[in-house]
């Protein structure tokens, strides 16, 4: 068990000091990590998680990281993989912080971080085909209405996000809900 703490708590340090890009960043490389690599995780659970992790207030790759951890390895995963998470961003904010002024101003370090958001762009793209690409595996209607809803209802009316998870989660709890009642599911 020591050793998969270890694993728990070094993926989540490694991977949030080697990534930018925010939550959605992060999150595919733990899902290459646990589902992919290490196979602790379903493809589906992974997906499960992120949904409840972006639900939930706070940072989504904290939320993930401490969901995975907790489906893991209990409470000690979950306190685990949160420090591990939140501990190089806020190792390198401090030093940021220090050195603020020359940072500030430095040429290189403002085309540094410019470059690197098409490399986040492209991460963004690949995490979400692949979530797609598992609503379209599912062949349910259902899921695939509010699939095209919810991108409308963010992409061309602009609604909160959190509005739309509200709705897309009420909506598949009542289709729960009725497919059990009605002995479907």
């Amino acid at each position: 068990m020591n050793k998969k703490l270890w694993t728990l708590f070094k993926t989540c340090f490694i991977i949030s000091a080697c990534t930018f890009g925010g939550g959605m960043v992060i999150i595919s490389m733990l899902q290459k990590k646990f589902v992919e690599e290490l196979h602790w995780i379903g493809q589906d659970e992974i997906m499960d998680m992120v949904a409840i992790a972006q639900s939930c207030p706070g940072v989504m790759a904290v939320n993930t990281s401490i969901i995975i951890g907790y489906h893991i390895a209990g409470i000690t995963g979950a306190v685990l993989t949160m420090f591990g998470t939140i501990m190089p961003p806020m190792i390198i904010l401090s030093v940021i912080s220090v050195f603020y002024v020359q940072f500030r101003n430095n040429v290189i370090i403002a085309l540094i971080l410019k470059g690197m958001q098409a490399g986040v762009a492209a991460v963004m793209i690949h995490v979400s085909a692949t979530m797609i690409n598992n609503v379209l595996k599912d062949k349910n209607i259902l899921s695939l209405l509010m699939l095209i809803g919810a991108c409308a209802a963010a992409v061309m009316f602009q609604i909160d996000i959190v509005f739309i998870l509200i709705v897309c989660g009420i909506i598949g709890g009542i289709s729960v809900w009725l497919g059990e009642k009605g002995g479907t599911q």
